[in-house]
């Protein structure tokens, strides 16, 4: 069910009044209370529908955010989609405002103006906004959500940008109150019953401040021209004062998101018929193998006529046996897989598959790692980003080697481990050791120091370690900085120029409710086209 500024107009009676679904527990409409009648709907409640809906289909593993980061290929339209990036109109997150504001609403019935439902709430309404602005750019928000206003007025990207990053801080001020009040919280998980993150108070106010810190090195290209916006100032404070904003510290920090077999299984059918669908995408594997990466062993199976055929009959443990497909290879290429003797069959092509013993053999997903929103390495790359740009001082080497470091071990790699490496049906085709000093010791790997190479590598591995989580976030950052390059140009990207898309058209219900809110908009940001070839003031 889609839902738009429009809805408001009915009021919250119908938000109520819909029912639960998946991993949500119980129904929000036992005692409706839209009509003002002081009635307490738990916030727990809608906590745990805002929890459990946070992450959108479309960003779910190996879904279209994975194929929009050039993490896989489809090979097959049928099961896996296309490759096109020539996208339409956005979706958006105003149902979730409306529970965020709701969110605020029940909190305050409490009684108890410094509780942590006040806090999550300003966090989520930040989070609404940027999820849809990064992608289209301005967008109502200080009018949104307001059921007398059929039609609130856009506010510039800067604005949606400022006005978020004001609510993170007033989120981390009403947490700190709370914990300075009752202690005894920090460690105490906050919401057992409706976060299904299961986040502890503390770990909640990490939470806010690292995506807060993420919002900062988005703005990096306005650093300088928009200076009232005091993006380093703001970042060093943060970073130089962890009593007052403490972020994440480690993996157990990681905003994730898990999986199980009962009421919200891993989204990646286990059939056979899916494993052959997909190809990891040449993107990727260029940068693992020519690391020597280890991660290259998660990700991927080696291509099967690189191990199979009498062209190599390479080892599992080859880097040179993993080969990416490209996103801008015809799909029927893609499935065929020729390679250089003329196999055509699935079992004799020429790119590798997605992990299939990791990813496809268990519907709990307890063979994949866990789908992380927001996460430590993500923090640790952010921070070795701002010192590169001089935005404070500290050892970015560090920062980056820590963020390197704590994404291997999500994926449980160690020094010296034996790893067992499958075919693209799950087959054990052989072991390899792992060997971390000799990836970290790579030369594309050792960092290069605060420049413009070391600011490539940076962004190299945070991409990486951002394989199939995270949602669009890895493409936002190569729209951002270039890096890594993506594959772009060709008939294979599938839009008008033959260029990968620089952002979605707005929301359709929000184009014909709010049209000539909408029309202005996009006169003032584009010259009045709703054009996906044109960058945000984000990107520009």
């Amino acid at each position: 069910m889609k839902f738009t500024n429009r809805i408001y107009t009915l009021g919250l009676l119908m938000f109520l009044l819909a029912g639960t679904t998946g991993c949500q527990k119980g129904n929000l409409l036992d005692n409706p209370n839209a009509a003002g009648d002081g009635t307490l709907v738990p916030p727990t409640l809608i906590l745990n529908r805002i929890t459990s809906s946070l992450i959108k289909a479309e960003e779910q593993p190996f879904a279209q955010a994975n194929r929009t980061n050039q993490y896989y290929v489809s090979n097959y339209s049928y099961y896996w989609g296309s490759n096109f990036y020539n996208w339409g109109n956005s979706d958006h997150q105003y149902e979730m405002l409306r529970y965020a504001i709701k969110l605020e609403e029940q909190a305050a019935k409490l009684g108890n103006t410094t509780n942590a439902y006040f806090a999550l709430a300003k966090f989520f309404r930040a989070y609404t906004a940027i999820w849809l602005s990064v992608r289209v750019g301005n967008i109502p928000m200080s009018e949104a959500g307001n059921a007398d206003n059929l039609t609130p007025k856009f506010d510039t990207q800067k604005e949606v940008y400022k006005n978020s990053l004001i609510l993170l801080d007033e989120a981390n001020t009403i947490m700190t109150n709370l914990l300075t009040v009752t202690p005894a919280n920090k460690n105490v998980v906050l919401d057992a019953q409706g976060d299904v993150f299961g986040l502890t108070y503390f770990q909640w106010q990490k939470v806010i401040n690292t995506y807060k810190l993420r919002l900062l090195v988005s703005l990096s290209k306005r650093a300088v021209d928009h200076a009232d916006l005091n993006v380093a100032t703001q970042f060093a404070t943060m970073v130089n004062n962890p009593i007052q904003y403490p972020v994440m510290e480690a993996n157990s920090d990681n905003m994730s998101y898990k999986y199980n077999a009962s009421y919200n299984p891993y989204p990646v059918y286990t059939s056979r018929s899916y494993s052959y669908g997909a190809n990891i995408s040449k993107t990727i594997l260029d940068i693992t193998t020519s690391s020597e990466d280890p991660r290259t062993f998660v990700f991927a199976t080696p291509a099967p006529a690189q191990y199979k055929s009498s062209l190599g009959n390479k080892s599992v443990g080859d880097f040179s046996a993993y080969v990416g497909a490209s996103n801008n290879t015809d799909q029927a290429v893609l499935f065929n897989g020729t390679d250089a003797l003329g196999n055509t069959s699935s079992d004799k092509g020429a790119y590798s598959y997605i992990n299939y013993k990791r990813y496809f053999s268990s519907q709990d997903g307890s063979t994949a790692e866990a789908y992380i929103l927001l996460g430590y390495p993500e923090l640790c790359f952010n921070v070795a980003e701002a010192i590169n740009h001089g935005w404070l001082t500290g050892d970015a080497k560090s920062w980056y080697d820590k963020g390197i470091n704590a994404s291997l071990g999500i994926y449980g790699l160690t020094n010296g481990q034996t790893f067992t490496v499958g075919d693209r049906l799950g087959g054990t085709i052989g072991t390899t050791i792992i060997d971390i000093p000799r990836f970290m010791a790579n030369a594309n790997v050792v960092y290069k120091g605060n420049n413009e190479n070391g600011l490539k590598q940076i962004l190299t591995q945070k991409y990486v370690a951002m394989f199939n989580n995270s949602g669009y976030e890895p493409f936002y950052n190569y729209l951002r900085t270039g890096y890594p390059a993506f594959i772009d140009g060709g008939v294979g990207i599938g839009t008008s120029n033959n260029k990968i898309s620089r952002r979605w058209m707005n929301p359709q219900n929000e184009i014909t409710y709010n049209s000539e809110n909408y029309k202005a908009a996009i006169q003032s940001q584009f010259g009045g086209a709703d054009d996906i070839s044109k960058d945000n003031w984000l990107f520009k």
